[in-house]
Formats: structure tokens, sequence, C-alpha cells
């Protein structure tokens, strides 16, 4: 354990030394939070709609026509109460619900004016913004169609609530995936790094054939990085929290532990990475842009995997950012807890295992 702990302070020795480590382990971070988190927007498609009609008269019927023959939605009606309502976004199986009251037809009939309410996913709060304008482009459509030349005209007025972010605070959904990003891209990049320097340095072969087993030698090289990166982890959440007023709604320790569950197969992707080159050049290269772009193309939080086909959304499932963006978002942003993310906790458990297995395998093979 004394060799244990005195090869784990040479790695922060070797990282506290190296200024340009440091610099892309806590410097990307707030660049790229401040980066993403004020400037960029999307669009989306191919939006989940659940309709709940209390009403079913005439009325209802033509303008739930309508939004089916839209291309923007993927309706499907059920009579929810508002807990199946509630449960159906927890699940993800619904981003926008549409309700019409049961005196919908007659308020617009007689009174020439009638509501419905629109409650969106505010969690991704751009896509909300953006069902919300759809819908109210097709109502008002749709009130024209009804009386186009009537000196009162009928007037449909949306009742809208975005769930999970009542403000619309744009910035919400690019945390999780600015988190997403940087902890695979830092935690990746310099853990491969770290083992490849050692082989170009010719100090490899020295710890080799030290009384220390090859096992530690990974796993030492892999603490200081871990615990780097938790706080790497805190410091994306106090600019979150302050500087972007993104409030933390779930549990701070679950939300931990799935991030130390992440870290942790980013890590072994590094090692892995590590184990199939020979130079840092190399090595920084495949965990940069080869981690880089997977994350920023199949995570979601830029471009909405719904719009891609169907054989990008399966590869989507191969990118363990994905599932932490999924992981993050539920925890942090709608309050939920295990029992809504244990799949996605599974998966990366999964990843890691596998990415950890390959890893020491290779390495115990290059040995003999």
């Amino acid at each position: 354990m004394k060799q244990f702990l005195a090869f784990i302070r040479k790695e922060f020795f070797h990282v506290f030394r190296d200024k340009r480590t440091l610099l892309i382990m806590f410097g990307l971070p707030v660049v790229q939070i401040v980066l993403f988190g004020f400037a960029l927007t999307s669009e989306v498609k191919d939006i989940t709609l659940t309709i709940v009609d209390h009403a079913r008269d005439v009325n209802t019927r033509q303008l739930i026509g309508k939004i089916k023959s839209s291309s923007y939605f993927i309706v499907s009606e059920a009579p929810l109460d508002d807990n199946g309502i509630a449960d159906a976004f927890k699940k993800g199986r619904s981003r926008c619900a549409l309700i019409f009251p049961a005196n919908f037809g007659s308020d617009l009939q007689h009174g020439g004016k009638a509501q419905l309410q629109i409650i969106t996913d505010g969690s991704d709060p751009n896509t909300a913004k953006t069902v919300i304008n759809y819908i109210s482009a097709i109502t008002t459509a749709y009130q024209q169609e009804v009386s186009p030349a009537a000196r009162l005209p009928y007037m449909i007025v949306p009742e809208t609530r975005m769930l999970y972010n009542e403000e619309g605070n744009g910035s919400l959904n690019f945390i999780p995936g600015v988190m997403a990003l940087v902890l695979m891209i830092v935690c990746t990049a310099l853990t491969s790094v770290s083992v490849v320097r050692e082989k170009e340095l010719g100090t490899m072969e020295i710890l080799l054939v030290s009384p220390f087993q090859p096992l530690m030698v990974l796993i030492a090289k892999a603490i200081p990085y871990l615990i780097l990166s938790l706080a790497n982890f805190i410091l994306i959440l106090v600019l979150a929290v302050f500087v972007l007023n993104v409030g933390i709604k779930g549990s701070i320790l679950l939300l931990f532990l799935e991030s130390m569950l992440f870290i942790i197969t980013c890590l072994s992707l590094g090692l892995l990475i590590s184990n199939t080159t020979n130079s840092q050049q190399t090595a920084l290269l495949l965990s940069m842009m080869g981690m880089m772009i997977p994350t920023m193309i199949f995570t979601g939080f830029m471009f909405p995997l719904e719009n891609m086909p169907l054989i990008f959304r399966y590869i989507s499932n191969l990118i363990p950012s994905r599932w932490y963006f999924l992981v993050v978002k539920a925890v942090m942003l709608k309050g939920l807890g295990f029992e809504y993310v244990w799949k996605e906790t599974l998966v990366l458990l999964g990843m890691t295992t596998a990415a950890l297995a390959v890893a020491l395998r290779n390495f115990k093979t290059r040995l003999s």
C-alpha cells in the first residue's frame, strides 16, 4: 500500500507540473460552459405529443386533425389524469401535452373564446418554446378558418406551462451536455496520454520490472484523474448554479455517484486507447477528436436524436455520454430519483466493465 500511495503521489506531481494538463482540465470546462450556456440554440421535429380531449366535440376533433396532419408531432391520445401526464413526462414518453377542457366547443361557439392547456418539458427550453409556437400557429390558423370574416372572430387562447423550467432558462439543456462533453474529453484524453507518456520516456519498462503489480500501475494512474475530474465536476456545478442560475432539483448524492460512474467509464476508455497507441499525439488525437465529435453529435443536447435516421439513433446507444446526459437531465433538472435512471446506470456500468476488462487484458497481454 505504501508503494501504491507513493505512485499516486508521483502521478499528482506529474499533473501539477504540466500546466497544459491543468489548462485542459480546468480551463476547458469554464470556456465551454460559458459558450454553450449562452450562445447555442437548436431546432427539433417529431415531437411526442399527448392529447387529452375532455370535450370530444367537432371543434376538438378538427383541431386535433390539424395537429396530426402537421409534420412536427407524433400524436397519441389518452384519457390521462394529472398524475398520468406527469408520469408520461418522467418516463420520457411525452415531451408535450395538450389538454382540451370539457366545455371547449361550447365556449368557442357561444362565447367566441375558448381555452386549451399546453404542458411542455421545460428541461429543454428551446424545444418547449418551439412546441408552444407550433401549436399556437396551428390554433391561430384553425380559428381563422372557422370564422374568416366574422365581426367577432372566435378566439382560442392557449394556456402554456413549461414543466421543470417555469422561468424558461435557456441554459438548462446545455449544462448536462457540457458536463458530458467536458468529462468525456478531459478524462479520456488525460488518462490515455499519461500512460503513453511513460512509454515515450522509457519509464514504463522500469515500472513493469519493479515489484509493483501491472494492475496497480493502471489503477494508480487513473486515481489522480478520478479525483481531479470529480473536482472538475464540482466546478461545473458551481458555475451552473451561480453563473447560469441552473438549480439542482434532485439528489446531489445521486448526481455525484452517477457522475463518478461516468468518470470511471471515461477513464476506462482512456486506458483502452493508451493500449493501442505509442505516442502522445496519437492518443490525444484519438481521445479528443474520437470522443468529442460523437459526443457532440449523438448525445442529444446540440442535435436532437429524433431528427436523425434510424441507423444513427442505434449508433447513439453506443456513446456513453448519451446515457449520462439523460441521467443528468433526469436528476439535476427534473428532480427524479434512481427508479427513473436505473436503466441508464446499468448501461454505463456495463460499458465501464467492458472497457476496463479489455484494457486490463490488453495490458497484461503486452506484458507477456
